[in-house]
């Protein structure tokens, strides 16, 4: 590994944007509701909700907050709204964890040389 060249700084990318996906992606409700989207195609929040105990209402309130943090979309279909999955977001939450794991590999190297000049 070349410690010559630190990685670019977390602050380049933009972390304000990742940290909304990752706390929408961090409740259990609003994950399964993005997995039922990937896996379902664009869905009804009647669809949603089928087979579920959750209302519709607080459906709608968790899509919203994903829509918030760019993970879904909706559009009309009629007089149905349809939901759907957006991947932008959660690619540019990948990059910005894929840079904060090349910080840590460069911090790592730049620790592992100083101890193997040292000994």
């Amino acid at each position: 590994m070349s410690t010559s060249m630190s990685p670019a700084p977390p602050e380049a990318l933009d972390l304000q944007q990742s940290a909304a996906v990752f706390a929408a992606l961090g409740d259990e409700t609003r994950l399964r509701l993005v997995a039922a989207l990937c896996a379902g195609g664009a869905m009804s929040i009647a669809q949603l909700t089928a087979g579920s105990t959750m209302t519709r209402q607080a459906v709608t309130k968790h899509l919203q907050v994903l829509s918030q943090a760019g993970l879904v979309r909706d559009s009309k279909a009629g007089r149905e709204r349809l939901w759907m999955f957006e991947p932008g977001q959660v690619e540019a939450a990948r990059r910005s964890l894929e840079a904060i794991g090349r910080q840590w590999e460069f911090a790592l190297g730049k620790l592992k040389l100083a101890v193997e000049t040292n000994h």
